[in-house]
């Protein structure tokens, strides 16, 4: 009797752990935001340190500003990794084909806090506090009510609309070349790659009024119909793909040494390329129209 061949060893662990994979940068995800809401809550307990060392209740409060400061950017530098993890998670998940429902949920939820609760609780932190200018004023709690209010419907506005991408995303008609409406982890860019260029936190509460702004704004970009580039549709394997490959390297390139200015360039650009888009075509020079044929 001839003896049998070996049977192949079948890797199961080896594919499940290609399984988990997307899911562990998910979960750097949720670190990072946890790790966020940390750094800022810290800072704040080093700005209320410093207010009362300012009424003269104990000396030297520039310490406590320089450990606010970078408290509050290592806040906005957890958020800016936390983009970094969830842009590879799905990108990892199509290339090794293990997509699955509990991994675009658990992402969903980690985004929540990343890049809902996380920028929120930093933009409130950092861009309220020159309101205790108005300490005397009879507006004050209404302002800072205001405050609340628009910080947590940045929340909601950003929760909406991770529902709605799921909804869409499994729709056969969707255009996988633009998001319906600013992506979540775009707004918390934003504020971090504000928090991140100027550190110390807002001063005067004209500039605070005008952050609530920006804030309210933010969301409802993320609840709008406005289209945004989603670069899924990015190939590098093209001709043409170094002219890509150039542009990705320059973008890392002035991160790493001119971080500051080129978050914050591109934080804004993305913000407001969704609204020129959506202007483009109102300034597009209408085709005349078809003369009208009048019978003799």
């Amino acid at each position: 009797m001839e003896p049998q061949p070996p049977k192949p060893v079948e890797r199961h662990g080896i594919r499940r752990g290609i399984y988990i994979l997307p899911s562990l940068f998910t979960v750097g995800t949720l670190v990072c935001g946890y790790y966020a809401i940390l750094s800022t809550l810290r800072a704040g307990q080093f700005l209320a340190a410093a207010d009362l060392i300012m009424r003269g209740i104990a000396p030297d409060a520039s310490s406590y500003y320089a450990q606010a400061a970078l408290a509050l950017d290592n806040a906005a530098r957890a958020i800016g990794w936390a983009i970094v993890f969830d842009g590879l998670d799905g990108r990892i998940a199509r290339m090794t084909n293990t997509a699955s429902p509990f991994g675009r949920e658990l992402d969903s939820l980690a985004d929540v806090i990343a890049f809902g609760v996380a920028p929120a609780v930093l933009a409130y932190a950092w861009g309220v506090r020159g309101l205790a200018e108005l300490a005397g004023a009879p507006h004050l709690q209404n302002i800072r009510n205001l405050a609340w209010i628009l910080s947590f419907a940045y929340v909601i506005c950003g929760a909406a609309r991770l529902a709605r991408f799921n909804v869409d995303a499994v729709k056969p008609t969707s255009d996988r070349r633009f998001f319906v409406g600013m992506p979540i982890p775009a707004g918390a860019g934003f504020v971090a790659g504000v928090v991140h260029f100027y550190k110390q936190p807002l001063s005067n509460w004209q500039s605070s009024l005008a952050w609530l702004l920006i804030i309210g704004v933010l969301g409802y970009l993320m609840v709008s119909r406005m289209r945004y580039w989603s670069f899924k549709t990015l190939n590098l394997q093209k001709r043409r793909s170094y002219l890509g490959i150039i542009v990705i390297g320059l973008i890392i390139g002035g991160i790493w040494f001119y971080s500051e200015p080129v978050l914050l360039t591109l934080g804004v650009t993305y913000a407001l390329s969704g609204i020129i888009l959506r202007m483009i075509p109102k300034f597009r020079p209408r085709p005349p129209a078809p003369e009208e044929v009048h019978a003799a």
